[in-house]
C-alpha cells in the first residue's frame, strides 16, 4: 500500500482500474478534503473504493496546496461523453482542477461560444468546457450551465477553493467539517472513510420519516446521521480557508405569471419540453428510456422515437396489484411506437435480503416503496448493456400531477362563472378516482384553504408507535401568493423532487447508471412558473399544457389517460406477512425499538395493510429497522 503514492504520483495521479465485477459498478463519485488533516494512503484507497459503484471506468487524484492547507480532489469515472482517457478526472487547466459528477448537457453550445473567445479543447468532454466557461467567466460562468452536477474546483492562482449543485439537486454532495478540515464527498460512506470517522444515524431524522413520511425529510437542513450535511441545490459556496461552506443561491424558481393565452402556452411547452430532451440525448454510450404508464415518461420516449428519430429501449415495471398495474397503457406506447420493452416483475421473494442490500448502498432507508421497485429497474438497465436512462422527474411538480393539485386549482377558479361546470368536470376525471377521504371533496381548498391533513395521512396513528411522540407539523414555505403555485414550489424545493432525486441518484448509481430528468430544465421550469395558473388545467384533464402539446407524438390513450400513473407498488406484493420467519426477523431485538414500541409493531404486522398510508408506514419501518442494524454493526 505504501507505493500507492510514488514521489512521481504526488502532484497528480490517474489510473484505470482493473476490471470490476458487474455487480461493483456504479456512476461517477467524488470525494476530498481540504485542510490540515493528511489522510494516509489506506484512507485515501478506502475512499476510492466506497466510490467503485459510482465509476467503474477510471480513478484519479490532484493534491494541492493553499497555504498551509492541503486540497486533495478525488474521483471515480463513469465515461459517459469523450471516452477517452484524456477526458479523465480530476481535470487540470494551468492552476486550476476540478472534479465533476454529472452532465453539461449545453456543452455543444458553450464549447462553441468559448471558443470564439478564445479558448483552446484538447478533449470533447462536458468537463472540459465547465473548466473553460470559469476561466472566462469565474464563478458566474455557473449561471451559463443547462445541466446536473455536482463539481469542486480548486483555484490555486486564486487561492480559493468552489463547492457548487445544480439548479434542482441532482447530484449529491455532502460534507463534513471537524473545525480544521473540510471533508466532502457523493456519497456519505466515502466521506467516512476520508475523515477516517463513523457518523452516528439521526434519531430525529428517522423518527420524522416514520411519522410525517417522505415529504418531510427535506424541509430542514437535517441529515441522516449527525455531523453529516449537504450542499442546497442551486448553491455555490467559495472558500478561502478550510470551514462551513456557505451556499450562496446563484438560481431560484418562483412564480412570475404573465400575460399569454393558452395556445401559446402550449406551444412554448412543446417547443422548450423538446429542446429539453434532445440536449439530453447527447452521449457517447447508448441510451435507455425508464416507462410507465403516465403521460410523463411516456411522452419522452414518444418524442425520442418520432421526433428524434431514436430506436428506443424502454423498461417498465409490471406490479401484480391491480392498482398499479399499468401493462395496458404501457402495451400502447410500445405498440404504437414499435419500440423495444423490457418488463420487469416484482416480487417477495428475497425482499429483506434486497432491502438489506440497497439500505447498506444508499447509506439511509430507502425512502418509498417506488425507490425499492425503481432498484429492478435500474439493474435491468444496466443488464442489458445502458449506461444512460432518461426519466420523467418533475413533470408533476411543473404541470399539476397530483390529486390535490386539482382542488387547489378549483379554489383558484371558485370565482369564474362557470364554476359548476369546472367542478363537475373534476368528478368525471380525477376525482373518480381520488382515495384521500379530504381530497374527495373538490370544495375543501376553496372553504379551508389552509386545510393540509391530506400530506401527513394518519401521523396520530403513526406517532402513537413511537417511544417518544415527534412534536413536528406540517408546515411549508411561503413562496408564492397563489396556493396552488405555492403547493408545487414547495414539492418541487423540498417535499418531493429532492426525494426522488435522492433515490434515484442512489439506484442509478449502484448499477453504473447515469440517470437524466429532461423536465428538469431550467428554461422549461421558468417559462412554467410564468403561465397563468388557469390554463393548467382544462377538460377536466391536469396537465393540460403537456398533454395538448403532445398531440399527435403521443398515443391518446395515455395521453387521455385522466388517472395518475407511476411506478408504485403496495407493500403486500413485497412482505410476506404470513412469513413467520420473515415476522419474527422484522419483530427481533434491534436498536429501531429503542426508537418504535415493539408491541404496535406487532399489531400494525397482522392489519390490512391495503390503505396507502399503512402500506407506507410499514415499508418505512422495514427501511429504517434494516438501517439502523447496519448502523449498529458497522
Amino acid at each position: 500500500m505504501a507505493g500507492w503514492l510514488s514521489p512521481g504520483l504526488r502532484q497528480h495521479w490517474r489510473t484505470v482500474p482493473p476490471s470490476t465485477p458487474k455487480s461493483n459498478q456504479t456512476m461517477c463519485g467524488i470525494a476530498g478534503s481540504f485542510g490540515r488533516d493528511n489522510p494516509e494512503p489506506e484512507r485515501l484507497r478506502a475512499t476510492l473504493e466506497a466510490l467503485a459503484r459510482r465509476g467503474p471506468d477510471g480513478e484519479g487524484m490532484h493534491l494541492g496546496r493553499l497555504g498551509k492547507d492541503t486540497v486533495r480532489l478525488l474521483h471515480r469515472r463513469l465515461s459517459i461523453i469523450d471516452l477517452d482517457p484524456r477526458a479523465g478526472q480530476p481535470m487540470n487547466d494551468g492552476p486550476l482542477s476540478v472534479i465533476h459528477n454529472g452532465e453539461i448537457y449545453n456543452y455543444v453550445e458553450l464549447r462553441a461560444e468559448l471558443e470564439g473567445l478564445g479558448h483552446v479543447f484538447r478533449t470533447t468532454s462536458d468537463t472540459e468546457v465547465l473548466l473553460k466557461a470559469y476561466r472566462q467567466w469565474g464563478v458566474d460562468g455557473i449561471a451559463h450551465f443547462e445541466g446536473m452536477w455536482a463539481f469542486v474546483l480548486f483555484d490555486a492562482e486564486a487561492g480559493r477553493l468552489i463547492l457548487s449543485r445544480d439548479r434542482f439537486g441532482e447530484k449529491p454532495l455532502f460534507w463534513h467539517f471537524d473545525g480544521a478540515t473540510l471533508y466532502f464527498a457523493s456519497e456519505t460512506k466515502a466521506l467516512a472513510a476520508l475523515a477516517g470517522k463513523r457518523f452516528e444515524p439521526d434519531p430525529d431524522q428517522i423518527r420524522r420519516y416514520l411519522v410525517n413520511g417522505f415529504k418531510s425529510l427535506h424541509k430542514q437542513a437535517s441529515s441522516w446521521y449527525r455531523g453529516v450535511e449537504e450542499l442546497p441545490a442551486g448553491t455555490t459556496a467559495v472558500l478561502t480557508e478550510p470551514g462551513v461552506p456557505s451556499g450562496v443561491a446563484y438560481w431560484e424558481l418562483d412564480f412570475r405569471p404573465r400575460k399569454m393565452n393558452r395556445e401559446t402556452a402550449v406551444a412554448e411547452t412543446k417547443t422548450l419540453v423538446e429542446r429539453a430532451l434532445e440536449i439530453r440525448l447527447r452521449s457517447d454510450v447508448p441510451l435507455a428510456f425508464c416507462l410507465s404508464g403516465g403521460i410523463d415518461s411516456s411522452a419522452l420516449v414518444s418524442l425520442a422515437v418520432k421526433r428524434f428519430g431514436r430506436d428506443v429501449t424502454a423498461f417498465s415495471i409490471v406490479d401484480s396489484d391491480p392498482r398499479y398495474n399499468e401493462s395496458a397503457n404501457i402495451q400502447a406506447t410500445v405498440a404504437d411506437l414499435g419500440c423495444k420493452l423490457v418488463s420487469v416483475r416484482t416480487s417477495t421473494e428475497g425482499f429483506l435480503e434486497r432491502m438489506t442490500d440497497l439500505v447498506g448502498y444508499h447509506d439511509k432507508p430507502v425512502a418509498t416503496i417506488s425507490y425499492y421497485v425503481h432498484s429492478f429497474l435500474s439493474e435491468a438497465i444496466a443488464a442489458k448493456g445502458f449506461k444512460v436512462a432518461l426519466s420523467g422527474t418533475g413533470a408533476d411538480e411543473l404541470f399539476t400531477g397530483y390529486y390535490d393539485h386539482y382542488g387547489f386549482w378549483l379554489a383558484g377558479m371558485r370565482d369564474q362563472p362557470d364554476f359548476a361546470a369546472l367542478v363537475a368536470e373534476w368528478q368525471q376525471s380525477y376525482g373518480a378516482h381520488v382515495e384521500n377521504p379530504l381530497l374527495k371533496d373538490p370544495l375543501t381548498f376553496a372553504r379551508q384553504p389552509d386545510a393540509r391533513g391530506h400530506i401527513y395521512l394518519d401521523r396520530a396513528r403513526f406517532n402513537g408507535c413511537l417511544v417518544e411522540p415527534l412534536d413536528e407539523d406540517f408546515f411549508e414555505a411561503a413562496y408564492a401568493g397563489d396556493p396552488l403555485r405555492n403547493r408545487m414550489l414547495n414539492e418541487l424545493r423540498h417535499e418531493i423532487v429532492p426525494v426522488i432525486l435522492a433515490e434515484d441518484d442512489r439506484n442509478s448509481m449502484r448499477c453504473s447508471i447515469e440517470n437524466r430528468s429532461p423536465y428538469l430544465d431550467r428554461s422549461l421550469a421558468e417559462f412554467a412558473f410564468t403561465v397563468p395558473s388557469e390554463h393548467l388545467i382544462g377538460a377536466g384533464y391536469p396537465k393540460y399544457l403537456l398533454r395538448a402539446a403532445m398531440a399527435g407524438t403521443l398515443n391518446d390513450r395515455v395521453r387521455l389517460d385522466r388517472r395518475k400513473r407511476g411506478f408504485n407498488a403496495s407493500i403486500n406484493s413485497l412482505l410476506d406477512r404470513k412469513n413467520k420467519k420473515v415476522i419474527g426477523r422484522l419483530l427481533a431485538p434491534g436498536p429501531i425499538f429503542d426508537l418504535v414500541k415493539r408491541d404496535e409493531i406487532a399489531t400494525l404486522l397482522k392489519e390490512d395493510a391495503s390503505a396507502n398510508s399503512m402500506s407506507k408506514f410499514l415499508f418505512s419501518f422495514v427501511s429504517a429497522r434494516l438501517f439502523l442494524d447496519q448502523a449498529a454493526a458497522a
